[in-house]
């Protein structure tokens, strides 16, 4: 669920003016009430959430921004507005300093995950004081509106970034690794990188309790190999990763692990 497709144009209000929490509190039940999905909800009832909500800590996290957020039963569907007070209004925030902006969020009652990630998106937004001051500036709902979508349209769209897989090859050792390491320059769309590692038991070994589990005290190569790989050639990576050292289900100085990469954009040089 994204931020832009739950964000209401009827709960837009900007300029607002108020005396104290209360005031808003009530002027956001109002203004989420505009939407038609809540036209089944009592107004009291949204409001004692909201103000249930303040209760158990303030939603003003400070820099003249809050985020008042409730979870009611009967909600099928996320209403989110944004009502913007210029002047400022108490609401005991966490600075204890007035607030000005207020994006706000009605919920259903049983989809936490979704609320986290709509709270996440908005804070995302908001952290930017550019962005705030933008919409404070606003003359109109419109305005405001169009000011506050500009900065989450580019929400990232997964499906455009998880054509790859990441290749983690842990390896003890270094001629292999020369090996393996040759074998990712056939993919021109890789990106690979190399680090640093070690054992647990160049640690352990010198640590008292475990000292008299090792005879040689050389601490042992290893190094880690880090790859972006297309999901495409993935298959084709391993194959030529086996080539060099062997199956690998009978090493016991390598390593390998791929993980499915959810998001994957840009690149590095070599």
């Amino acid at each position: 669920m994204k931020l832009i497709n739950v964000l209401r144009n009827e709960c837009i209000q900007a300029g607002g003016g108020f005396s104290s929490r209360n005031e808003v509190l009530a002027a956001i039940t109002k203004l989420a009430k505009n939407s038609p999905l809540l036209t089944d909800i009592p107004e009291a009832d949204l409001l004692n959430a909201f103000v249930a909500r303040e209760k158990l800590g303030t939603t003003g996290f400070g820099n003249g921004i809050a985020i008042p957020h409730c979870r009611l039963e009967g909600v099928e569907e996320f209403v989110v507005g944004v009502l913007s007070v210029p002047r400022g209004v108490e609401f005991a925030a966490m600075d204890d300093q007035p607030v000005k902006l207020f994006v706000f969020i009605v919920a259903p009652k049983n989809s936490s995950n979704e609320h986290i990630k709509i709270l996440s998106a908005i804070s995302q937004v908001l952290t930017v004081p550019e962005n705030v001051r933008e919409m404070l500036a606003a003359p109109t709902a419109e305005v405001l509106s169009e000011n506050f979508l500009r900065h989450v349209r580019d929400e990232a769209d997964p499906k455009q970034h998880d054509t790859k897989n990441l290749f983690r090859i842990q390896i003890q050792d270094e001629e292999l690794f020369h090996q393996v390491l040759q074998v990712f320059e056939g993919f021109q769309a890789s990106t690979v990188m190399v680090s640093e590692s070690e054992p647990a038991g160049n640690y352990l070994q010198k640590m008292p309790l475990f000292a008299g589990f090792w005879n040689d005290k050389a601490e042992k190569f290893c190094k880690v190999i880090l790859a972006t790989v297309d999901k495409a050639d993935t298959n084709e990576t391993i194959r030529r990763i086996e080539q060099s050292t062997g199956a690998l289900d009978n090493r016991s100085d390598i390593l390998l692990t791929i993980q499915e990469l959810f998001y994957c954009s840009g690149s590095l040089n070599i």
